[in-house]
Parts: C-alpha cells; sequence; structure tokens
C-alpha cells in the first residue's frame, strides 16, 4: 500500500542514514521499524536498557541493607499522642 507521511526532517534523515548503513531501502527501514514496534519490539532499546540495569545489579545488596536500615530507624520514632 502507499501512503504519504509528514516526518520532521531530523528524523528522515537519521532515518535515511541508518538504512543506508544497513545498505537497505528507507522503504524497508520503517516497515521494519513500524512491525518492531506493532510488535513491542525494540531491540536496540531494550538492549541499552538491559545493559544498564546489569550494570546497577551490584546495587542490590546496598539498597537491600539501605531499606533494612529506614525500617530500623522507622521502628524506634514513637507515634505521636
Amino acid at each position: 500500500m502507499k501512503t504519504t507521511l509528514e516526518i520532521p526532517d531530523v528524523i528522515f534523515r537519521r532515518a535515511k542514514a541508518k538504512a543506508a548503513g544497513r545498505r537497505i531501502s528507507l522503504r524497508q527501514f520503517v516497515t521494519e521499524a513500524v512491525a518492531e514496534k506493532l510488535d513491542g519490539k525494540s531491540t536496540a532499546h531494550q538492549k541499552s536498557r538491559v545493559r544498564l540495569v546489569g550494570s546497577l545489579r551490584h546495587l542490590r545488596s546496598n539498597t537491600a541493607r539501605i531499606n533494612a536500615l529506614i525500617e530500623g530507624e522507622f521502628e524506634k520514632v514513637e507515634p505521636e499522642e
């Protein structure tokens, strides 16, 4: 199906450059991008998020320790009358 879309110039140039870098047509690139979005897949975004979260994994123990300290302090507070 043929259609016309208005895409901001900056996005259009980025898409065209990305398509050229992958050696595919802009039409194929846009089709794949829309299909990924409809399927809920955004591989680059997912990979960067996984990489970020994975790099913060070491903080879990610190977070648990801080939460325990906070809970302990709140237990010491006497309720107001």
